[in-house]
């Protein structure tokens, strides 16, 4: 599993304090995290700026203050619209961090906002990592374990069973092949058969399978690819719409500006011009 290409493997060294924290500052517009997923809790908090992420394809505005919640196994990239996009990162290594929490197998709301208990957790963390005082991963530590348990008792989506929690890694490691193909190949016309063969089952079961994963047929995803690809192009302004359009792979101009509209709720003009 650790050759997969969107599969990103955390290593964090210190099992007295298995956590990660670090801050995340992008100075331009554009990516802020390719996509890709892994086995660890990871919440963004952002400082200053505003932009969305992308958890299993669900778009997620977010702005100064919002807590994004990356859960285990979980699709996710992010894009800044800002020309300065900055985000406090801590990444858990929940089984080591907290066997109690990590043996629920729970899956945190994505999006949190306006949550002033949060808020005051999230930033007395921030103090804390800044001024690095003494006893500090102490503080910090007592002071997570608050924040995971607040998330716990007032955040939580959905409860998988043991099994949902295995297959959820199974199924998104045979797609992993998949999701790399497409991410190489979306200039070109591509079938499900064609994908289906990538992982030797039959198309209906393929169709089945992404569905259930994504939470959209792969031709929706596949869209949406060349319509990320596309935006950024257009926002480089070095190619006409029509350009953009063939290079991401729209045979039909008409389809894309559809597309496009309704998946950014404005025309690709708006951005080129």
């Amino acid at each position: 599993m650790h050759d997969l290409s969107l599969y990103e493997k955390k290593i964090i060294n210190d099992e007295e304090f298995p956590v990660q924290m670090f801050e995340n500052q992008i100075r331009i517009p554009g990516t802020y995290c390719h996509a890709h997923w892994h086995e660890h809790l990871e919440l963004h908090y952002v400082l200053k700026g505003n932009g969305i992420f992308y958890c299993n394809q669900k778009p997620l505005p977010v702005r100064e203050g919002s807590l994004i919640i990356i859960n285990s196994n979980e699709i996710h990239e992010g894009i800044s619209y800002t020309t300065d996009f900055h985000a406090l990162v801590i990444i858990f290594e929940m089984g080591v961090f907290s066997k109690e929490i990590a043996n629920y197998n729970v899956i945190f709301k994505s999006l949190i906002e306006a949550d002033l208990k949060i808020n005051e957790l999230i930033m007395s963390i921030y103090e804390e990592e800044n001024e690095k005082g003494p006893g500090y991963k102490l503080a910090m530590k007592g002071k997570l374990y608050e924040l995971i348990a607040y998330l716990l008792r007032n955040y939580v989506a959905q409860q998988l069973s043991e099994k949902e929690s295995i297959n959820r890694i199974r199924n998104l490691s045979r797609l992993n092949t998949v999701l790399k193909y497409i991410q190489e190949n979306y200039t070109e016309v591509i079938t499900n058969r064609e994908l289906a063969d990538k992982i030797h089952i039959s198309e209906y079961r393929f169709c089945h399978l992404f569905k259930e994963i994504m939470g959209q047929s792969p031709l929706n995803y596949i869209n949406e690819v060349r319509l990320k690809k596309a935006y950024y192009l257009l926002d480089q302004k070095e190619m006409t719409v029509s350009q953009v359009a063939a290079a991401v792979g729209f045979q039909d101009y008409n389809n894309f500006g559809r597309l496009f509209r309704k998946h950014y709720g404005f025309p690709p003009t708006k951005v080129w011009g």
